[in-house]
């Protein structure tokens, strides 16, 4: 074993440029080995073979790879348990340390603690890195000493310590010459992990470091109005970066400093939406058991009714009501939907359906391309008003005048529902107020084209805010 020589282990990481671990482990000054592992604890338990996140791990593997290779390096690429590939290859290339950024997921964390312990048996041992985040773990808390669980002053202090200590980078260019050369093991195919091709190409997904690149310099040019039309899901407002994010083919802190430094309303809107995704991510690490239960004890044990039949219409977009059913449509064609609608969709599956949230929460796991575990927990727990800073329960979202605010002239709703084109933008919204010789002049039959409302909204809500009202008290956490 040579202290000479360090692996690098990618995860959530992949690309070459602001890459702390890799930083570390070219800074050290010896020669850096990578890897990646296609870690069969995680693929086995997926149950589509047309996964578009394994595409696009894979597309970015490829290309992290073939950019290392450039540099006259090496990504070794394996499939199998990383919890014992990562301490083999570690042994077998004679690294006394495994550097790796750190990850904020229960799953993760346990792992790590894996991956750590049986190198340390052998003499070895695992440095962790922040990366995905700004501020990690416990670096922004509350003036006790404990967790913010308010996003507004969380917000506040983190901006405060961003004043205070800036956002350097993790350049790795000047150093990428001490990437170790060695015989790599070929990158398996798609086919040969169990997983085949998507629609990603005809999407226009494009994925690694080159595809988030393009993504960036294609929303800076219209990044001072993302402010006035983020919310609405017809227009071309968001970034589009979350899948990057999530899986690392862009550095947050290069993000963070655009929004940081430009200035505008724009910027500013869109910081406050990374500091959200820090936010969620902080909570996770505090409270991983929010993953299954609500960060607010007394609603951990709502009666949810889960009327028969009614997660299974939210699935199938069969609601009756077009802003919920475009947007689960949406989703299943594309693994994508638009945030204003992720928080629609939400609201209406536990507040208007009365399923329980964690259902919801499960099924986004398996379809987003850019699930994000802490985002995605809180994102779920706040529509349910479950979660810490959530919306309160007694605020119950109308599908139909959410449509009629953020889609109004319903284009995003023909997009994704063609069956509705013909329907007068007056009843658009809510089909089934149409007179039946309207339905007749536009070829639109409620029961037959497209289905009556699931339920009645006035009614649902009256349900939602008993079954809140009736909850015992509890912990808040």
């Amino acid at each position: 074993m040579s202290a000479e020589h360090t692996l690098v282990w990618f995860r959530r990481d992949l690309r070459l440029t602001d890459h702390a671990a890799l930083h570390h482990a070219l800074a050290a000054g010896g020669r850096a080995h990578c890897a990646f592992v296609f870690d069969t604890d995680i693929l086995d338990a997926l149950a589509d073979p047309a996964d578009r996140r394994v595409e696009f791990i894979w597309e970015s593997v490829a290309a992290l790879k073939a950019d290392m290779e450039g540099h006259g390096g090496t990504l070794h690429v394996l499939r199998g348990p990383a919890r014992d590939l990562i301490p083999e290859l570690a042994a077998r290339l004679g690294c006394a340390e495994v550097h790796a950024a750190r990850d904020h997921e229960p799953f993760a964390r346990e792992r790590d603690a894996a991956v750590a312990a049986a190198l340390e048996r052998a003499g070895r041992r695992l440095v962790l890195h922040k990366d995905q985040v700004i501020f990690d773990t416990d670096e922004v808390m509350n003036a006790a000493g404990q967790p913010f669980r308010v996003f507004t002053p969380y917000r506040r202090a983190w901006l405060a310590r961003l004043e205070s200590i800036g956002l350097a980078d993790y350049p790795t260019a000047p150093t990428l010459g001490r990437l170790a050369a060695s015989a790599p093991a070929p990158l398996p195919s798609l086919e040969a992990l169990g997983f085949r091709r998507t629609n990603l190409a005809d999407l226009g997904v494009r994925p690694g470091e080159a595809g988030a690149r393009a993504l960036i310099e294609d929303f800076l040019a219209r990044i001072d109005h993302y402010r006035e039309r983020r919310d609405y899901p017809g227009l071309k407002g968001p970034s589009y970066l979350s899948v990057h994010l999530r899986f690392g083919t862009v550095s947050i802190r290069e993000l963070a400093r655009e929004a940081w430094t430009r200035g505008g309303e724009g910027a500013a809107t869109w910081l406050s939406e990374l500091i959200w995704r820090e936010f969620y991510q902080m909570l996770l690490w505090h409270y991983p058991h929010t993953v299954e239960h609500a960060f607010q004890g007394r609603f951990d044990v709502l009666p949810w009714p889960n009327p028969p039949g009614h997660l299974e219409a939210w699935r199938a977009a069969r609601t009756g009501y077009p802003i919920v059913d475009a947007a689960m449509r949406q989703l299943e064609r594309t693994g994508y939907m638009h945030n204003r609608l992720r928080m629609v969709a939400a609201s209406f599956l536990s507040k208007d359906l009365h399923v329980d949230w964690r259902l919801g929460e499960r099924h986004f796991a398996a379809k987003l391309i850019d699930y994000d575990q802490a985002a995605n927990v809180g994102g779920w727990q706040w529509s349910a008003s479950v979660g810490t800073d959530a919306q309160p329960w007694f605020r119950v979202f109308n599908p139909v005048t959410q449509s009629q605010k953020f889609d109004p002239d319903g284009r995003f709703i023909r997009r994704y529902l063609p069956e509705l084109a013909a329907v007068p933008d007056k009843y658009l919204h809510a089909p089934w107020r149409m007179p039946e010789p309207v339905q007749a002049a536009c070829g639109v039959r409620i029961g037959r084209d497209y289905p009556p409302p699931i339920v009645d909204h006035a009614h649902a809500r009256e349900v939602t805010l008993a079954l809140f009202r009736d909850a015992p008290p509890g912990p808040a956490a």
